[in-house]
Parts: C-alpha cells; sequence; structure tokens
C-alpha cells in the first residue's frame, strides 16, 4: 500500500511539474518575451486612452509587434501558450511588466 501511494504522489509530482504545452518550433528567450508582453500592454494602453494617435502615426499594434521581433503572430501565440502554461513564471513575469509600466510613468 505505502508503494503505490508513493508511486501515485511521485506521478503527480513529475507531471505537475512539466509544462504541458509543447515547447515551440522557436522558443523566444524570457527576457524577449518580458519586453513583448511590456510592449503589448503599452500599446493596449494607447490603444484605449489615445487611438487618434496611433491612427495618424498608422501604427497597427499587431503588425508593429511582429516587426519589431521579427516574429510572425504564430511564433507570438505559441511563445505565449508555452509561457502561461508555467502560471508561477508568467505571474513573475507579468509582475515584472507592472513594474516597469509604473516605471515608465
Amino acid at each position: 500500500m505505502r508503494k503505490t501511494v508513493f508511486f501515485i504522489g511521485l506521478v503527480l509530482v513529475v507531471s505537475c511539474s512539466r509544462n504541458p504545452v509543447p515547447k515551440p518550433d522557436r522558443l523566444l528567450d524570457e527576457e524577449t518575451m518580458e519586453n513583448i508582453m511590456y510592449d503589448v500592454a503599452v500599446l493596449q494602453g494607447a490603444s484605449a486612452n489615445a487611438p487618434e494617435q496611433l491612427i495618424e502615426k498608422k501604427i497597427n499594434p499587431k503588425d508593429y509587434i511582429y516587426k519589431k521581433y521579427k516574429i510572425d503572430s504564430a511564433t507570438f501565440h505559441q511563445n505565449n501558450r508555452y509561457y502561461a502554461a508555467d502560471v508561477r513564471n508568467y505571474k513573475f513575469m507579468y509582475k515584472r511588466v507592472l513594474e516597469r509600466i509604473q516605471n515608465h510613468k
């Protein structure tokens, strides 16, 4: 009985510690992903508060991100999904992004 409980516990620990989302073909490093998250947050804020400035400067937020980081939408979504699957780390990444936004106000 003890061996069975130990085995089940071991399986749960191992299975929970792995990222259930497969690694993207083109994995962006964590720093780059944080920079993308920051830029997306800034652009969303600009889009909500001053959309006329984005329109005037002909800035499409999605295209801006893809061009700046030389990625396509699939790469962005695969990486975002991959990092978001590790909730604890993604939360820390998001916290650092929020701190950067606060510092740049």
